[in-house]
């Protein structure tokens, strides 16, 4: 069984290369489609106190749904944001990531080096082109 498991949307150019990133280290994770299978309210706030985010910063802004539901309310509290994550899978931030080392929401892609627990094994472009890890396996820029 994998010590790694990725929140995914494979719909997600980010959600992408984080996972192909986890990859390229040699590990096979475990890979929750969320919205097919949706975290449980416990198991989303427990990713979201252990990356160290808010409940607002771990929401999606830029999904319709969003601005229709009015969730920039200053006024909203955690539990009604909450609420609209766990009726809305879709307002959920992605990649989320957890490894033995850690748990972070991978926005850049690239913070997923971070608290993978293996090396990475080789060169890596982003989808678009952008040149992440060298020949040898090391993190650039």
């Amino acid at each position: 069984m994998s010590n790694v498991t990725i929140y995914h949307n494979p719909g997600c150019g980010t959600s992408r290369n984080t996972l192909a990133l986890i990859r390229n280290a040699g590990i096979d994770p475990t890979i929750i489609e969320y919205l097919q299978t949706p975290p449980s309210r416990e198991v989303l706030s427990g990713l979201i106190k252990h990356a160290g985010l808010s409940v607002r910063q771990a929401l999606r802004e830029k999904e319709t749904l969003y601005k229709e539901l009015e969730l920039g309310k200053a006024t909203l509290t955690d539990d009604q944001l909450l609420d609209a994550m766990e009726e809305h899978p879709i307002l959920i931030n992605r990649p989320f990531v957890v490894t033995p080392l850690g748990v972070a929401l991978c926005r850049p892609s690239e913070l997923v080096l971070d608290i993978l627990p293996e090396p990475q094994q080789g060169p890596f472009s982003k989808e678009d082109g952008e040149a992440v890890i060298d020949e040898q396996g090391r993190r650039l820029g």
